[in-house]
C-alpha cells in the first residue's frame, strides 16, 4: 500500500491550515459590520432590563421598559449625529485624531449630561403641544411615545443618508404629529412653531456669519501680515479669551443651573472676567510656544491647535448640558405618566433617564459617530486649524446670543452653518484676488464656465442634502409620528 512521504504530509497540512486561515479571515470580514450594531442591540437591551428592574409592575412595567428601549436608541443615533458638529471641525482640522477626537467626546459629553444636565425638562418639548388637549393619560403616553421612536427612526436614516440633523428639531415634529393625531390642529402652538421654523434660517445664517467675520478678521490682522509671528502673539490669545468667556457665559446661564440659578447679566460679567483671565495666561504661553518659529503661514496653525481642542471638548459638554434633556425628555414624560397615572408640563427627569442618554450617546459617537464626523470636518469644505477655530468659536458666540434674545436656535445648524460660511467666505475671496490679479493683467478677459467650476470650494451636492434634510426635518419626523400613534392607539 502507496504510503505518504512526511514532506507531503507537512505540505498538504500546511495547505489545510492556510484554507482554515483564510476562511477565519473572510469570515472576520464578512461580520465587522456587524459588531457595531451588535453591540448597539446589546446597550438597548440593558436599558430595557435596567427599567424593568428600577421600576414598576406588570403591565406599567412593560410600557416603561419598551420606552427605555426607544429612549436608548434615540441616545445612540444622536451620538452618531449630532456630536460630529462638536468634533469634525477638530479632526478635519488634524488637531485631533478620530480617536482622540471620540474619547474626548465620549468624556465631555457624559460629563455634561450627568453634572450640568437640567433636571426638569418640558415633556411637551418647549410647549408645542397643550397638555391639557389630551384626552387622558394612556393617550399622552401614547403621544410621547410616538414621538421618541420617530425622532429616533428619522435621526437614524439622516445619519445613514449622511445628513446632521438637528436632534432637537426631530423631538419637536415628533411631538407635534403626535400631538395633532391626538388632538387635533388646535392643540399646537403654532407661534411657537413659526418661531421654530424661523430657527432653521436664523441658526445655520447667524453661524456663517460670525464664522465668515472671524476669518476675515485672521486673514487681516494675522495671515496677511508681514510679521505674522507677532501678529498672532497679539490677536491669539484674544481670540483664545474670546472663545472662554463665550463659554463661560453660556455655560453659566445653561449648564449651572441645576447647581445655582444665574441670570444673562451676572453670566456676561463671569464671561468678562473669564476672557481676561485666560487672555492674560494664554498671552505669555503663546509667546513661548511661537519663538523660534518660521515666518509663514503655516507655523500659523500651530498655535491655533491647543485652543481649537479645547473647544471641540466645551462644545461637547454644552450639548451634553443640553440637547440630551431635549432628547430622552419624552422618556422622562412617559416614566413619570406610567409612574404616577398623570401628566405635567415640567417633570423631573430620573438620574436612570439620564445615565441611558449620557451612555447611549457614547455608544452611537464611538460605533458609528466617525462617518458623520468624516463629513462634517472634510467632505463640505477643506479646514485647518484657523477655520476650524473660526467654526467652534462662532457657535459658542452664537449660542449665546441668541439665549439671551431668546431665538430658538439649533447648535447643529450653527456649527454646521459655520462650516459652510468659512467655505463661502474663502471661495469668494479667493475668486476676487483671483479676479483682481487676471484684470490687472488682460482687463477684458472673463472666467470660463469650467475655471468657476474649479473655484468652488463648498462641494455643491452636501450643500443641497443638508439642506433638504433641515427643511424636512420637522414635517417627516411629525408624520412619522403622526402614523405611529395612530397604529400604537388602534392596536394596543
Amino acid at each position: 500500500m502507496f504510503k505518504k512521504s512526511p514532506g507531503n504530509t507537512w505540505k498538504t497540512l500546511d495547505r489545510d491550515l492556510g484554507r482554515i486561515v483564510q476562511l477565519e479571515t473572510a469570515t472576520a470580514f464578512v461580520a465587522r459590520p456587524l459588531v457595531g450594531p451588535g453591540i448597539a442591540l446589546a446597550f438597548i437591551l440593558l436599558a430595557g432590563l435596567a427599567a424593568a428592574i428600577l421600576l414598576g409592575q406588570f403591565p406599567v412595567n412593560m410600557i416603561v421598559v419598551v420606552a427605555a428601549i426607544f429612549g436608548a436608541y434615540m441616545a445612540i443615533n444622536i451620538g452618531a449625529n449630532d456630536v460630529a458638529n462638536n468634533v469634525g471641525p477638530a479632526v478635519g482640522a488634524n488637531a485631533l485624531s478620530m480617536s482622540g477626537a471620540i474619547a474626548i467626546a465620549v468624556v465631555a459629553e457624559s460629563a455634561g449630561a450627568l453634572l450640568a444636565g437640567g433636571d426638569v425638562v418640558s415633556t411637551i418639548a418647549k410647549g408645542i403641544v397643550d397638555p391639557e388637549a389630551m384626552q387622558d393619560t394612556q393617550t399622552f403616553i401614547w403621544a410621547m411615545m410616538a414621538a421618541l421612536i420617530s425622532a429616533a427612526l428619522w435621526v437614524n436614516l439622516a445619519t445613514w443618508v449622511g445628513a446632521p440633523v438637528s436632534t432637537t428639531h426631530s423631538v419637536v415634529g415628533g411631538v407635534m404629529g403626535a400631538g395633532v393625531a391626538a388632538a387635533g390642529l388646535s392643540a399646537v402652538n403654532w407661534m411657537t412653531m413659526s418661531k421654530i421654523a424661523a430657527s432653521w434660517v436664523i441658526s445655520p445664517v447667524l453661524g456663517g456669519v460670525v464664522a465668515a467675520a472671524l476669518l476675515a478678521l485672521i486673514k487681516a490682522r494675522i495671515i496677511y501680515r508681514e510679521d505674522k509671528i507677532a501678529a498672532a502673539r497679539v490677536w491669539v490669545p484674544v481670540l483664545v479669551g474670546l472663545m472662554a468667556g463665550a463659554f463661560a457665559a453660556y455655560l453659566s446661564v445653561k449648564g449651572l443651573k441645576r447647581i445655582i440659578k444665574i441670570d444673562l447679566g451676572d453670566a456676561l460679567m463671569i464671561g468678562v472676567a473669564c476672557a481676561v483671565l485666560v487672555w492674560m495666561i494664554t498671552k505669555p504661553l503663546i509667546r513661548r510656544q511661537s519663538e523660534g518659529l518660521d515666518n509663514r503661514k503655516k507655523s500659523l496653525k500651530l498655535l491655533f491647535r491647543l485652543p481649537l481642542v479645547v473647544s471641540a471638548a466645551m462644545l461637547s459638554f454644552a450639548h451634553g448640558a443640553n440637547d440630551v434633556a431635549n432628547a430622552v425628555g419624552p422618556l422622562a414624560a412617559i416614566v413619570h405618566a406610567s409612574e404616577f397615572g398623570s401628566f405635567s408640563a415640567k417633570v423631573e427627569i430620573p438620574i436612570w433617564v439620564m445615565v441611558i442618554g449620557a451612555f447611549g450617546i457614547s455608544f452611537g459617537l464611538f460605533l458609528f459617530g466617525p462617518k458623520l464626523i468624516r463629513m462634517v470636518g472634510s467632505q463640505i469644505t477643506k479646514l485647518n486649524p484657523m477655520r476650524a477655530f473660526c467654526v467652534a468659536l462662532s457657535a459658542a458666540i452664537t449660542v449665546l446670543f441668541a439665549s439671551g434674545l431668546g431665538l430658538p436656535v439649533s447648535s447643529t445648524h450653527i456649527a454646521v452653518g459655520g462650516i459652510f460660511g468659512v467655505g463661502f467666505f474663502r471661495e469668494w475671496h479667493m475668486n476676487r484676488r483671483l479676479q483682481t490679479a487676471r484684470q490687472a493683467r488682460s482687463p477684458d478677459t472673463e472666467l470660463q464656465p469650467e475655471e468657476r467650476t474649479r473655484r468652488k470650494l463648498v462641494r455643491r451636492s452636501h450643500f443641497l442634502t443638508i439642506i433638504a434634510a433641515w427643511v424636512i426635518t420637522v414635517p417627516a419626523a411629525a408624520v412619522m409620528s403622526a402614523v405611529i400613534f395612530l397604529g400604537l392607539n388602534a392596536f394596543l
